[in-house]
């Protein structure tokens, strides 16, 4: 008698399960949760992009910094020098080095596709001269002053530039 209740329980216990998931499915396709949102409003993505941009570096990299950069770039194989990070998509500008000297472009999957350069240098006297007086706020985009890195794009503003921190860290691992 046993082996014939138990099997019989485990059956009705198993469809009791099996439709009760086929009416929850149900209900959720006629009223679907409706996502909470959470997207920023444009005041306050403003409000959070000015915070930041008031709290970045204004003081200039300096021509010994600018210096030691060309030297470091120089040294590496064309294709390759300071990308900001390695990860699909975006990844920031970069300053690569080609045959001729060095290029600032946008870097796309971690080095493995650069933009059309947005600026160029082949001596080392005009590159220094150019990244003396840069400083993260004018590499952020932000600086109406600096035509070479300035955007009123909102997205590429700030997002993923050059900081003497990065530069630092490239020339670090040299």
């Amino acid at each position: 008698m046993a082996a014939t209740v138990i099997p019989l329980l485990a059956l009705a216990i198993v469809a009791f399960v099996l439709a009760s998931a086929i009416r929850a499915m149900r209900a959720a396709r006629r009223t679907p949760v409706q996502a909470e949102d959470t997207a920023r409003s444009q005041e306050e993505h403003r409000r959070v992009a000015e915070a930041l941009r008031d709290v970045l570096n204004r003081e200039p990299l300096g021509a010994p910094l600018a210096g030691r950069l060309w030297l470091g770039l120089m040294r590496q194989a064309p294709g390759t020098g300071v990308i900001y990070e390695h990860h699909r998509d975006f990844c920031g500008q970069g300053l690569i080095r080609t045959k001729t000297g060095i290029m600032l472009c946008d870097v796309q999957d971690g080095g493995a596709s650069f933009g059309a350069p947005i600026a160029e240098w082949t001596s080392e006297g005009a590159f220094t001269f150019f990244f003396a007086r840069q400083s993260d706020f004018s590499m952020s985009g932000w600086d109406a002053n600096e035509p070479v890195f300035f955007t009123g794009d909102d997205w590429y503003r700030n997002n993923q530039r050059l900081t003497r921190a990065v530069l630092e860290r490239f020339l670090s691992r040299l």
